[in-house]
């Protein structure tokens, strides 16, 4: 049993120094209700209609864009560190990936999906 006394000991000084982090605020700055605090925040503006209204889908595709766009860069650090230690058919195989990148990302321009009105 002696050797879980630390264990027990580190667990109940982490839930008393939780406890006691919590209830600091709360003594110190009780909750006072205003209405700033109680209002709808959303992007900086208050809402115009109803929330039930569906999003316009250029919020999505602009969202999903980037994070397409942004994980292929991703996908460049680890091959230029090995960049070294690969024969060439990594090299021409990173080429070809980077081209039908850049081909993805100049028909989205083409179209105007990077267009804001």
């Amino acid at each position: 049993m002696q050797e879980y006394f630390p264990i027990l000991l580190f667990a109940a000084v982490g839930t008393f120094i939780a406890m006691v982090m919590l209830a600091i605020p709360m003594l110190v700055n009780p909750l006072r209700k205003t209405g700033t605090k109680l209002s709808t925040y959303e992007c900086g503006f208050e809402e115009f209609d109803s929330p039930r209204k569906p999003f316009d889908v250029r919020f999505y595709l602009v969202a999903i864009l980037f994070i397409v766009f942004d994980l292929e860069v991703a996908f460049l650090f680890p091959w230029a560190m090995a960049l070294q230690d690969i024969p060439w058919y990594g090299f021409f195989s990173m080429m070809l990936f980077l081209i039908i990148l850049t081909v993805g990302f100049v028909y989205e321009w083409k179209k105007g999906a990077l267009e804001w009105e």
